[in-house]
């Protein structure tokens, strides 16, 4: 098992997103958190209010998530990060 982490530029695109992953059984469960973000960005300091998705899934799937997010996201350049689980309680969502 693995959590993803993948910020969205707003509410509707992280629906967007999740809605695709669970459709195509690439998740099992997706948290979104709202964020203050600040990060540098061709050479300015920017401000964002922006929604960070969590999701749970397996490592396996990370190419065709990848795939299906790079389709969905609005920004060209985005971050997905897979972060390993090495113990959990119960199963995923």
């Amino acid at each position: 098992m693995t959590i993803l982490y993948l910020v969205c530029a707003d509410k509707k695109e992280a629906d967007k997103i999740t809605k695709v992953l669970l459709e195509k059984r690439l998740v099992a469960c997706a948290k979104k958190l709202p964020v203050s973000s600040v990060f540098r960005w061709k050479g300015k300091i920017n401000r964002a209010n922006e929604i960070v998705l969590l999701l749970e899934t397996e490592n396996r799937l990370f190419d065709r998530i990848e795939a299906e997010v790079r389709k969905a996201h609005s920004h060209k350049t985005f971050v997905l990060l897979s972060i390993p689980v090495e113990n959990g309680s119960g199963k995923s969502c």
